[in-house]
């Protein structure tokens, strides 16, 4: 009974931690670099880089209505006008915190979705970024 007990206190200190970490807002709010159209897998991660089609605020615009639309999603930092935004989304579950950053550069708009804990996060990050990328239809060009 009490090595139950022991288990089950593990779990909720690791829950709780996880909910409850303070996130460094400098260290996602980083600014994702590529310089051609681009799907690249990483590990706790993805990428992707599209050119735009509209004029970089729309693309942004439109991109932060789209990821705040998505559950359990928050802006972190940065804004349209700063041409970098950061966005916090929690796992159903556990709360576990992914960060994806979106900029332009050039004619490229580039996302960058990551993890915090862990290694893997089979595949949320890439499902995330490229619903996001779908839903700005005409915004983007295909890769």
């Amino acid at each position: 009974m009490r090595i139950l007990i022991a288990i089950l206190t593990l779990i909720v200190a690791l829950m709780l931690y996880v909910r409850l970490a303070p996130t460094q807002v400098e260290r996602w709010h980083t600014r994702p670099v590529a310089t051609d159209p681009i799907d690249r897998q990483e590990e706790g991660g993805f990428l992707a880089a599209r050119r735009i089609t509209a004029p970089p605020a729309e693309v942004l615009r439109a991109l932060e209505q789209r990821a705040l639309a998505t559950p359990r999603t928050r802006l972190l930092a940065g804004s349209v006008d700063e041409g970098l935004l950061t966005f916090q989304t929690r796992s159903l579950l556990w709360g576990f915190p992914d960060h994806t950053s979106v900029t332009v550069a050039d004619d490229l708009l580039i996302i960058h979705g990551r993890l915090r804990f862990g290694r893997s996060d089979m595949g949320v990050n890439k499902a995330r970024v490229l619903g996001w990328l779908a839903s700005l239809g005409p915004l983007t060009e295909p890769l």
